[in-house]
Order: C-alpha cells, then sequence, then structure tokens
C-alpha cells in the first residue's frame, strides 16, 4: 500500500488548488473586514469506494501544525490517590514543568468535572472557553457520560495522552497538532482537518500529502481505497485534488466477483457435505431394517407351530349342572332377619343402664 500513496497525488496540481483557495479566502476576508485576524479551517473530504464494515479512528501526525499558539487548551487528569483537586492540580502543573510542556491552559480534575460541571449551562460554557480538550487515558472511557453530546456534535471530545510516557512534551505536541480521521461505517465519505488559511501553501500541500498517505495505509480495506479527495474550507466549494482510474472499477468488479465464487464454492461444498450425511443415514437405516427383518425370519422359523389340544366334552356337560346347583343354593340360603329399629333403640339403652349401674357400684363407699 506504500507504493500506491506515494504515486497517489500529484504535487503541481494539490498546490494549485490551495493557492485557488487561499485566494477565495483572501477576498472573503476582506469583505468582512471585521475578522481579518481570524483563520479559517482547511479541510479534505475523503471519498472511499465502499462502506467500511467497522468504524475506525485514525491519528495522523502532520509536518506542520494545525493549530496556532493562542488556542486554548484544557486537560483532563485523574484524581491522585489521598490527594484533594488542588492539590492535583498543583501535582500535574509540575509534572508539567518539569516534562516542558507549555501548551495546556488549564487543568481540570476528575472530582472537579463532576461536580462542578454538573449542571448543563456550566458544560456548555467548557465546551466554548476551549479549542482543544485532552484527557489522562486512565480516565478516558468515564468521560462520556460526564461531558454530554455537545462536546461530541461539535467534534471537540477529548483526545487521550499517556501521562506517565517518558517522552511527554513531544506526545502532547503531536496530538495537539496532528489530527484525526473518523471512518464511520454507515457511509463512505469522511473529514480531516489538515490546515488553517494562515499557513503556507507549501506547508498546506505537506500537510496533505502527509495525511493521505497514512489515511490509505490504515485504512483497514482490501483493493483500492480511496475513490475522490477534495480540498474545502468552512465556506468555500469543495475542489478536487484526486479522481481515481477508471481500471479500479475492473479491480474491484473482479474482486466481488472473487467474493461471489468462493462463496458459491463453500455453499456447494456445504450442500455436498450434507447430501453425503443423508446418504449414510439412509444406507445405515437401510441396513438396520435388512438386519431386523432376517432376524424376524430366523425367528419364525425357529418357533414350532402350536396345535391346539382338544378337551372332551362330557367334562363341559358335568361342569355346566355343578354351576347351577350352587347358584341355587346362594338363592336358598336364609337371609339374615332385618334389625328394626326398635330393638336397636333398646339394646343401647340397656347398654347405656349397666354402664351406669358399674359405675355407681363403683363409687359405693365400703361399710366396715
Amino acid at each position: 500500500m506504500a507504493e500506491k500513496t506515494e504515486t497517489l497525488l500529484d504535487r503541481a496540481q494539490v498546490k494549485k488548488a490551495v493557492q485557488a483557495l487561499q485566494a477565495f479566502l483572501k477576498t472573503k476576508s476582506t469583505s468582512q473586514s471585521l475578522f481579518l485576524d481570524e483563520s479559517q479551517q482547511i479541510s479534505l473530504l475523503f471519498t472511499l469506494w465502499k462502506i467500511p464494515k467497522e468504524a475506525q479512528t485514525i491519528r495522523i501526525p502532520l509536518p506542520h501544525g494545525q493549530r496556532s499558539d493562542t488556542d486554548e487548551v484544557c486537560l483532563f487528569t485523574k484524581d491522585e490517590p489521598n490527594m484533594t483537586p488542588e492539590q492535583t492540580q498543583r501535582f500535574y502543573k509540575k509534572l508539567l514543568e518539569v516534562k516542558g510542556v507549555k501548551n495546556i491552559t488549564e487543568i481540570i480534575p476528575y472530582k472537579v468535572l463532576r461536580t462542578e460541571y454538573k449542571p448543563y449551562e456550566a458544560k456548555r460554557r467548557l465546551l466554548g472557553n476551549f479549542d482543544t480538550f485532552l484527557s489522562d487515558d486512565r480516565i478516558r472511557r468515564l468521560l462520556p457520560s460526564h461531558l454530554g453530546k455537545h462536546f461530541y456534535q461539535r467534534k471537540k471530545e477529548p483526545l487521550s495522552v499517556n501521562l506517565q510516557s517518558k517522552q511527554l512534551a513531544r506526545d502532547i505536541h503531536r496530538v495537539i497538532q496532528g489530527t484525526n480521521v473518523k471512518v464511520t461505517n454507515k457511509g463512505c465519505c469522511c473529514m480531516a482537518r489538515v490546515a488553517h488559511s494562515g499557513m503556507t501553501a507549501d506547508e498546506v500541500t505537506e500537510n496533505i500529502e502527509a495525511a493521505v498517505q497514512t489515511v490509505v495505509s490504515k485504512l483497514r480495506m482490501k483493493g483500492p481505497v480511496i475513490k475522490l479527495i477534495h480540498l474545502k474550507s468552512q465556506t468555500s466549494v469543495a475542489l478536487p485534488i484526486y479522481t481515481s482510474e477508471l481500471s479500479h472499477l475492473t479491480v474491484l468488479d473482479d474482486a466481488e466477483k472473487q467474493a461471489q465464487a468462493k462463496t458459491a464454492a463453500a455453499a456447494a461444498k456445504k450442500q455436498v457435505k450434507k447430501k453425503a450425511k443423508e446418504v449414510k443415514q439412509t444406507d445405515t437405516t437401510a441396513d438396520g431394517k435388512e438386519e431386523e427383518e432376517k432376524k424376524a425370519e430366523e425367528e419364525e422359523e425357529e418357533i414350532p407351530q402350536l396345535v391346539p389340544i382338544e378337551t372332551p366334552s362330557k367334562k363341559l356337560k358335568l361342569e355346566k349342572p355343578l354351576k347351577k346347583k350352587n347358584k341355587k343354593q346362594l338363592q336358598k340360603a336364609p337371609k339374615p332377619a332385618a334389625v328394626k329399629k326398635g330393638t336397636r333403640a333398646q339394646s343401647k339403652l340397656t347398654k347405656k343402664a349397666g354402664k351406669t349401674d358399674s359405675k355407681v357400684k363403683r363409687k359405693a363407699p365400703k361399710v366396715k
């Protein structure tokens, strides 16, 4: 991929586009004389051949810094143990002075961010007061819930920095003066801030070349990646500086055909395997049925035929009259006489009387 990126851009064409854009921005600034000192951003617009499958953020180190020295930078730091927020601020200020970092204007510990900047208005003020935000990489994942969606809508989300690195000044300078590209899986376009209108044409062209090289080398895509590259500012029209060749279409078509052929071959292999499994299952079932049929035939051959035994008819005639006699005897047997209700009541009374007499006899005192 590196060989492609070296011959990707025409330097002369890029320089012409940069000079035209700078001339347009100068005419725009003269018409609005109040904003002469303000510099406008110059960005690259990348159009890809395909929508990426995965989202990706690419950091681009630039040879010439795109931010001016007057930009205000805020740093979010971790809460140091056994220290108050003021003590942590002093600790990190001393650390930055020792490492030679001079670009950071304010340090905000994580505890202060949670407490003092909890209201909505405080977050909006914080967003407007600073141009860039940095954060300690140890607390980077905790910040989105406390900052809110406006930081991400304005594309001012904090950039993570390793504050424990030995070359801290170089890392912070690269992060501040560099840029990022956010490649999403929802579309085929992405934009990167590369320079500002106060820079010279040569510096802008060098930054553009470095950005294109890093983007093409770090994109997680195969084959030809970039379709179009445009150069634009906040108020200008997009100027094309690169258009891919039509031969890339044939390459992409060939790649798609190869991918389709691979998927078709894989599907055919799966179908063949399924058919083989089904044939095996049918063979096993047929073999099992044949074995069962053989066993059944062998059993049928082994079992002798049963012959019914004839019983004499006289015994049956003798048994029948016996049964009739037994029935007659049961019918003639006298039934127990039904006990009348009156007799039952009398027997109960006699039993109670006997019990009471026995009780009285027991309770009677002995006569001496």
